[in-house]
């Protein structure tokens, strides 16, 4: 099958009433960040139609701070203005256990990026524990984390999370969830994560039971270099060879890539 970049591509997955997984392909990471944005924009309106309230988990990297601009950039079109985001709960697939303020945490990246500019409460923003928190190690402010996430939940013991963005590394890892590394396999909903092979090596994450939560999990991957791990992903790898290949949506996992991203693809070769 040939999806040649723009082109939007979706498949059931067997069960009928199942699942949808969903490829789409941009000509380059700024139209897949700016696609990205205004389909975001869209599903936290639906949501809120439905339940007077939306939620996201964002993602940290260049794709993911990069739909958060795009984002301001809608927000800023009156026309555009179709959420109340003061009624939306932002939340964060994983972070790094620095302190406050640095530039190395995803949320300070949001902030700067999205979130300084709604005026939120308080209590909209569900960030993940600094290092200088006041815990003693990474382990008690993941358990911090599950705390606050158990404050918001539901019938299921998460809170519902609309959508969850993650982005993915060159060697297939989500979140902070790295290939064979003990989060693969670690069932609890939010994780301290040390001896990370990428810097900082210390972070807090949340598990696979938390992301398969998520009502649609949209996977942001822009770059030629991450090519092989998305084809690997979507031919079945293992999530302990390639942790991207173990999350996905109740209702739908999209894979968001860009054309580099997209080269190995079946139908995609040049």
């Amino acid at each position: 099958m040939s999806l040649p970049p723009g082109d939007r591509v979706s498949a059931e997955l067997p069960e009928n009433d199942g699942p949808t997984r969903q490829i789409v392909i941009e000509p380059d990471a700024d139209r897949l960040a700016r696609a990205v944005a205004q389909a975001l924009v869209a599903r936290l309106a639906a949501a809120q139609a439905v339940h007077g309230t939306a939620s996201v988990v964002l993602t940290g990297g260049g794709i993911g701070i990069a739909v958060l601009e795009h984002v301001a950039g809608l927000v800023a079109e009156p026309v555009r203005e179709v959420v109340d985001w003061t009624a939306v709960d932002f939340w964060w697939g994983d972070e790094r256990f620095v302190p406050a303020g640095s530039d190395e945490r995803n949320e300070e990246q949001a902030r700067k990026a999205l979130l300084d500019g709604l005026e939120l409460p308080d209590f909209r923003v569900h960030a993940m524990p600094a290092s200088d928190a006041g815990f003693a190690t990474p382990e008690e402010a993941a358990e911090d984390y599950l705390g606050e996430l158990r404050e918001y939940a539901g019938e299921s013991g998460l809170p519902r999370f609309d959508v969850l963005l993650l982005g993915m590394g060159a060697e297939g890892h989500t979140a902070s969830i790295f290939p064979g590394s003990r989060a693969v396999t670690d069932q609890r909903p939010v994780l301290a994560v040390r001896n990370c092979p990428k810097p900082p090596p210390t972070r807090i994450s949340l598990g696979f039971s938390a992301i398969t939560s998520a009502e649609e999990v949209w996977l942001l991957v822009a770059g030629e270099e991450k090519a092989p791990a998305v084809a690997r992903a979507l031919a079945g790898a293992s999530p302990q060879e390639i942790p991207a290949a173990g999350v996905h949506g109740t209702r739908a996992t999209r894979w968001l890539l860009d054309a580099g991203a997209a080269s190995q693809l079946p139908g995609t070769e040049d």
